[in-house]
C-alpha cells in the first residue's frame, strides 16, 4: 500500500495484512500516548499526528517498508547521532521488516517531538 483512500485511521489499519497492522496499531498507540494536544488525521493517504493545523509526524504501510515521518528539522538534528545506523531519508525513517520497528527510539522521537518547537 502506497496510499490509502481510508477515511480515518481505523479503516487504514484494517486494509494492512496482520503482520503489519499489528506494528502500526503499536505505533498509533504510541503516537497517541507521547503526542498530548495533537490531533490525528489521515493526510496524504497515511495517518499524520498535527499540532495547530501543522503536521510533526506521520506513519505508513509502503509496499517495500514500514515508514515514520518524522517532520520536525530540529528533532532529526538532535537524533543524529541515534539515526546515523538508520535507513533515513529526508523526513522518513524506514523499516524494511514489522520485526526492525525500534519501538524505544520512535518513542524517544516522539518524546522530543511532543516538545515545543524552538522559536
Amino acid at each position: 500500500m502506497v496510499q490509502s483512500a481510508a477515511p480515518d485511521v481505523d479503516a487504514y489499519l484494517a486494509e494492512l495484512p496482520a503482520d503489519r497492522r499489528d506494528v502500526l496499531a503499536r505505533l498509533r498507540e504510541l503516537c497517541r500516548a507521547r503526542l498530548p494536544g495533537f490531533t490525528e488525521a489521515m493526510a496524504w493517504g497515511m495517518p499524520a499526528y498535527f499540532r495547530d493545523g501543522t503536521p510533526e509526524i506521520a506513519l505508513a504501510s509502503q509496499k517495500q517498508y514500514i515508514s515514520f515521518y518524522l517532520m520536525r528539522p530540529d528533532v532529526r538534528q538532535a537524533f543524529t547521532e541515534r539515526l546515523a545506523d538508520q535507513d533515513m531519508g529526508k523526513s522518513c525513517l524506514r523499516f524494511r521488516t514489522p520485526a526492525a520497528v525500534d519501538f524505544p527510539l520512535l518513542a524517544d522521537l516522539l518524546d522530543a517531538t511532543s516538545a515545543p518547537a524552538p522559536s
